[in-house]
């Protein structure tokens, strides 16, 4: 015997299953000790909707952070950025310069200017990308 309670369905044993009534609705109550009854939620009540006032603040990577003069070079005198935003400009730059290695495209071949902010690496795996940046942000 299945019971419906909104969203979730409770499947009772057909033995046994007491109701009991309550002054505002029917309150289902198994009587076995292994089955559990869910209660539902309706959508409205699980998100609350969010307004223009309410927009939260930037946090860890997408807030913008002070750069080191190395990296305010390289993005053209910006003074502070987020990692994000630093990250995407990074891969513009290499795009646009075509400095992948044409065999292993995981490869960044270093120009001087790449060299300033990669630590003089001549080559740098896109995975490290990310931690060599790290010390151009300040705090």
């Amino acid at each position: 015997m299945a019971i419906s309670l909104g969203v979730f369905s409770s499947f009772l044993p057909a033995e046994k299953v007491s109701f009991c009534k309550s002054s505002s609705s029917a309150i289902i109550r198994p009587v076995s000790a292994n089955v559990r009854v869910f209660r539902s939620m309706t959508i409205s009540a699980a998100a609350k909707p969010t307004t223009e006032t309410e927009k939260r603040e930037p946090r860890g990577i997408m807030k913008p952070r002070r750069v080191s003069p190395e990296m305010q070079a390289f993005l053209g005198g910006v003074p502070e950025i987020a990692r994000t935003q630093a990250l995407k400009e990074i891969w513009a730059y290499i795009k646009q310069h075509n400095l992948q290695d044409s065999a292993d495209k995981k490869v960044i071949i270093c120009d001087e200017k790449l060299k300033s902010i990669f630590g003089g690496r001549d080559r740098v795996g896109f995975l490290e990308i990310a931690g060599l940046i790290s010390p151009h942000f300040l705090k």
